[in-house]
Order: C-alpha cells, then structure tokens, then sequence
C-alpha cells in the first residue's frame, strides 16, 4: 500500500465517493473533482435497490452499514404488474420481506459525502481536458485552472465521460428507448389512490407497445416513466419540456385507451419532466491498461436500467479498486488487475441488460414480464435504474 499516491477521482457520484471513502479508511488520500456547484444543485435521480453482492458488500467495506440502516427502505421493495385496464396481473404481497432495500440517490450521496473530509470533495470543477506530463503522471486542467500532478486519475464521470477517450474510443449507443421522467409531490396525502395503485415499491403497465414504470421514492414521492421505443430525436419532437400542462396533455394522448386511474399518474405530475434517451457502451467493453488512468461505473460500462445494477456495479468497482490499491505494493499492476477482473465480472450485468432493452415492449412484452414475475415469486425484480 502506498499511502503517498496522489489519486484524483473524476466525478461525485456513489462509485466515486465509495472509492473516496474506503481509501480514507486506509490512510490513502485522494481528491474528488465534482463538476456541479454544491451537492443538490441538481437532482440525483430516483430510489434504487441495493444488491447484497455488490453495493452492500461495497458499502460494508466502507464500514458505512449503521449509516445505510437509517436511510435504507426495507418496506419499499415490492412490485405489481397491471394490465391498461388497472386490473392486478401480478403483486407481491409482502414488500418488506426482500434482502435489497431501497435507497434514494440523494440519500445514499448526502451518507457518503459525510463520511468524507469536508476538503475531499472540489465542487465546480467541470474538466476541461487531462493533460500527459513528460513524468508519466497527470494535470487535470478546469477553467480556474490546472491541478496536479496525479499518480493515477480514475473516472467515476458517468456514462459521457471525459475520461474514457483517452482509454477508449467507443461511445455509449441509443438503445432504441425514451424514457419521459415525470414526478409525483406528497402523493400519500394528496393522491391516495395513486398511493395505493403504485404500492409499497414498483408498478409497471405495459401495452400497446408502450409502458409506464411508477416507483415509490422516500419522504411520498413517486417517479414515473413513460417508455417508448422511438428514433432518438423523437421526443424532442414530440413533447415541449418548457410547457408542463402541454407534456400532460400530450402524453396522456399517447396512451390513450389506458386506464383514466392509470393516466391520473400523469395528470398528477408536478412540473418537472425530463426526456432520458436509453444509451450504452457495447457488451464487453474493455480497453488496453494505460498506466495512470482507469474507470469505474457508467463511464466503464454503461448499460440499459433494466437489470438495476448500475450503482451497484459502480460501488463495487469502487470497492475492488480499492481493496487492490491497498493490498498490493505495485499499485499500477493493482489498477491492471482491477481492470480485467472488472471486464469480466461486468459481462454478466451488461448481457442482462442488453436482452432486458432488446425485448422490452415487444409484442409479447407484458407476457414476458409476467412469466418472469411468476418464476422469481419470494423476490422482488431488480428495479429500473432511476437515473442521475
């Protein structure tokens, strides 16, 4: 272990907070780079459900699990399927009795950036470029200036990385699928029976080639999904972000013959919707081992929501960099180790989540879902990946 690497972590998104911390706990020093202003200049996205194998196993590494118990929902992890008509296809009757909580993005931030040195985390600073020194270390170069120089800079910054060119030349690809993002505000006071339709967890609806996923979030909040398989410009199109009142309208006429209990999820949306293309980098994406540069999470391997393992996967990355660092003496071998360990073990989670955005609203889509439902009854499917 080698306490004096000056490490830089590109982006202060759970992967990257999670490597932060465990190195903190070892004595290794680093520095998050963390482009937004302060911690919620912006949303973080929707609940998700952590995975016993790889996000808790990260989170126990970081000796965080007290502070995961008071902000995990262990009540919220259940899932019904409904036809267009409302009527129940599927539910799982007992939503808390699963082994993967869920836990807001926020949430799940806020733990990790407390469990950090307040002077860890640099905020406002969007990279600009990462410069070669004739050292063989790096400069990392903002529009305040540089800052440098970095034995080893590691990209935790999400799925457009601006890290990646320099490891790889791929960009993540289109999948074929839209998600419109709507929310719903203080739903168990105001909105009762769409409290009640949504359950204790997750609903999904699908038919007509289209699909709505609503998930229960903390403090009331529910988030929903309208799905589409579309051409990437089409609901730049089609909706007007600027117009809330119109995006209702609109999309309420997109699945029209659904259920008016069904439609009131968009009729009862606050005024922030967001249009999320689905994108990914290809299945089995790898590059060769650059001496000082790495990646972790989405900028490593992004992949469609379905399957629900991207902050999962991106913690775990964290944890096993981490622990390589720590354990070995040469620590550029230690990242090449991480990295092909890494692309292996990520095959798995990126095929998954391929198949999932392939047949998702096919013309047997809601059969399919169904089947699947039944085979895993006793647990929960893994949640859609709300997104950062």
């Amino acid at each position: 272990m080698n306490t004096q690497l000056r490490i830089a972590i590109v982006g202060a998104g759970p992967g990257g907070l999670t490597l932060a911390r465990i190195l903190h706990l070892h004595g290794i020093a680093t520095t998050v780079f963390e482009q937004e202003s302060h911690p919620l200049e912006r949303p973080q996205g929707g609940t998700l459900d952590l995975h016993e194998d790889s996000g808790l196993r990260a989170l126990r590494q970081a000796g965080l699990m007290d502070a995961v118990l008071a902000i995990a929902r262990y009540e919220d992890q259940g899932s019904r399927l409904l036809d267009k008509a409302a009527n129940v296809l599927f539910e799982d009757q007992d939503a808390a009795s699963g082994d993967r909580p869920e836990v807001d993005r926020t949430a799940l931030r806020a733990m990790l950036l407390q469990a950090l040195p307040a002077s860890c985390v640099r905020w406002g600073c969007a990279m600009r470029e990462v410069q070669a020194r004739a050292d063989g270390r790096w400069n990392l170069l903002f529009g305040h200036g540089s800052e440098g120089p970095f034995d080893l800079v590691v990209g935790a910054d999400g799925a457009w990385s601006r890290i990646r060119p320099l490891l790889s030349p791929y960009r993540p690809q289109y999948s074929g699928l839209t998600f419109i993002e709507c929310g719903i505000d203080d739903v168990d006071r105001s909105h009762p029976a769409l409290a009640q339709l949504v359950g204790r967890g997750k609903m999904g609806v699908e038919a007509d080639g289209k699909e709505i996923i609503a998930q229960r979030n903390g403090n009331a909040h529910i988030r929903a999904y309208a799905i589409f398989r579309v051409p990437a410009d089409w609901a730049a199109r089609r909706f007007d972000l600027a117009s809330p009142a119109a995006m209702r309208v609109e999309l309420i006429k997109e699945f029209d013959g659904f259920a008016p209990e069904i439609l009131d999820l968009f009729r009862a949306s606050n005024d922030h919707f967001a249009i999320r293309p689905i994108c990914a980098l290809p299945v089995g994406h790898c590059w060769p081992s650059r001496r000082g540069l790495t990646l972790l999470g989405d900028a490593a391997h992004v992949m469609s929501p379905f399957g629900g393992d991207g902050v999962n996967n991106a913690m775990f990355d964290a944890a096993e960099l981490a622990r390589l660092l720590i354990e070995r003496t040469d620590w550029a071998a230690a990242v090449a180790e991480y990295e092909t360990l890494m692309f292996a073990r990520i095959v798995e989670s990126a095929e998954g989540a391929a198949e999932g955005a392939a047949t998702q609203l096919s013309h047997v889509g809601q059969e399919l879902t169904l089947a699947m439902y039944r085979s895993h009854a006793g647990w929960n499917q893994d949640e859609i990946h709300p997104f950062a």
